[in-house]
């Protein structure tokens, strides 16, 4: 009998991961900072035509893309002469699991099957569980969800208990956990007891399965309009759905559409803390994600995260969770599509993005996920009062999370803040020099390094010459 232990469990996490996903990481290793990405990318994935094919076969994919003319007749009333870009949607919460999670769970229940694993274990308290778990039932596999659902006190998050409900209907065991280190463990211990195939979301087959959303993007646009789209918005949490876009647009050879990530900004809540768990009202698209993941994508549970945000980002923007909340709303009684808060996100940011951009102009909201009791503002509302939260009309402006939630009064109201791009950069660079404990790079490190945040070699020689960091 093996020795199954925090610590001994811990120690065995790379030989079971490398058993449970059937991928040899170390052969695109070029030196403790950088990998062949595209190589991995390109020999562990599939490509753009043999996913399309995979997807068809469950139903995955081709989801509508609806122009929202209500909102974009709203937006242009509210914006200066000659201003308020045309928003389209895509609407997967089509697909057979409710979101676009399910493009990347396809892929890797696809995979699993075909290399006779009996099941497939997934990590996530979110749309992505309820993917997986569609998938493996279509196709006939064992699927078990490890979720983190409650905080010490018993107390689990309305959203997250309703994506475990969905997960249960698919037919998947789930194994509900408090928040804390115990999920990544409880993980590993399911992988190696059962043998499973471990369908992570930061592998190069989910990821590969998103780049179909976004050449369906540029495809239905080109036809519908003629063009390119000049932006798509991308809710952004731990990378996957940005950066599978974001290829799946590059594979088009759309060129000059820009990449902008979205996320609620949540900043000052600890992800991690058991007292700020129940003080957030949304699980999943916002900064506890997006800026950890975008700094450091290895946080993840593979040894190296094919979600790379910052390769693909051309801007970043927050939004509050009371602007979000009101264009939940705003989508039901204008559109007449009541839909989930992630991609509700993405839509709120484009809304105030369109305002910038000329009526000739086009941007992309490029999800939606399905609703439910859980995920429905009045739960994730009323959570929050019962927490000592604050919910009221006003300026989204004072919003602050943890502790006040302004539901706006009108939509002029509805603003972005910017990211600095430089600082996530730095903030990259910075965790490169201090967890990897490095004081020199060599060339072919350079270059790895500009890639993976998109700017130039002498960029990145400057912010790393400041570290006292130097080119060997």
């Amino acid at each position: 009998m093996k020795d199954m232990s925090y610590l001994r469990v811990m120690e065995r996490k790379n030989e079971i991961m490398k058993q449970a996903i059937g991928i040899d990481y170390q052969q695109f290793e070029l030196s403790p900072i950088a990998f062949d990405y595209e190589r991995m990318m390109k020999e562990v994935g599939y490509s753009l035509n043999e996913i399309k094919e995979i997807q068809s076969e469950t139903g995955v994919g081709n989801t509508p893309l609806l122009e929202l003319k209500n909102i974009t007749r709203l937006v242009r009333k509210i914006s200066k002469p000659g201003y308020g870009a045309k928003i389209y949607l895509k609407d997967e919460a089509a697909n057979p699991s409710g979101s676009f999670k399910a493009r990347r769970a396809s892929v890797s229940v696809y995979h699993a099957e075909k290399h006779g694993y009996r099941g497939v274990v997934a990590a996530t308290s979110g749309n992505y569980g309820a993917g997986v778990a569609s998938q493996a039932a279509m196709r006939g596999l064992k699927c078990i969800i490890v979720q983190e659902v409650y905080d010490s006190t018993g107390l689990g998050q309305p959203e997250i208990l309703e994506k475990g409900r969905k997960c249960e209907a698919y037919g998947a065991e789930v194994l509900q956990l408090s928040v804390g280190p115990e999920l990544f463990y409880t993980f590993l211990k399911v992988l190696e007891e059962t043998g499973y195939f471990n369908a992570s979301l930061y592998t190069p087959f989910g990821i590969a399965g998103v780049e179909t959303l976004g050449a369906e993007i540029i495809e239905e646009i080109r036809k519908r309009e003629g063009k390119d789209p000049d932006a798509i918005v991308v809710t952004h949490a731990g990378g996957g759905n940005l950066t599978g876009t974001a290829r799946g647009v590059q594979k088009m050879d759309a060129l000059d559409t820009k990449i902008i990530g979205a996320s609620v900004d949540l900043s000052g809540l600890h992800m991690a803390s058991d007292k700020a768990f129940n003080r957030k009202a949304f699980t999943t698209g916002h900064t506890g994600f997006g800026m950890p993941f975008a700094t450091w994508p290895d946080r993840a549970d593979v040894p190296r995260n094919a979600a790379r945000a910052l390769r693909y980002m051309d801007r970043y923007v927050t939004i509050s969770q009371g602007e979000v909340f009101y264009v939940t709303e705003a989508l039901a009684q204008l559109e007449g599509l009541e839909r989930g808060p992630a991609g509700n996100t993405s839509l709120a940011a484009a809304i105030a993005i369109a305002r910038e951009m000329k009526e000739d102009q086009i941007v992309v909201v490029q999800e939606t996920e399905y609703t439910g009791a859980g995920k429905h503002p009045s739960a994730q509302l009323t959570l929050a009062i019962e927490q000592g939260i604050e919910v009221r009309r006003g300026n989204p402006a004072d919003d602050k999370p943890g502790e006040r939630i302004i539901i706006p009064e009108e939509p002029a109201q509805i603003h972005v803040k910017d990211v600095d791009l430089d600082k996530v950069r730095q903030s990259y660079l910075k965790n490169v020099v201090e967890k990897i404990h490095i004081n020199s790079v060599n060339k072919l490190e350079l270059t790895f390094l500009a890639q993976e945040i998109k700017e130039s070699e002498a960029y990145v020689l400057r912010i790393l010459q400041e570290m006292g960091v130097n080119l060997k």
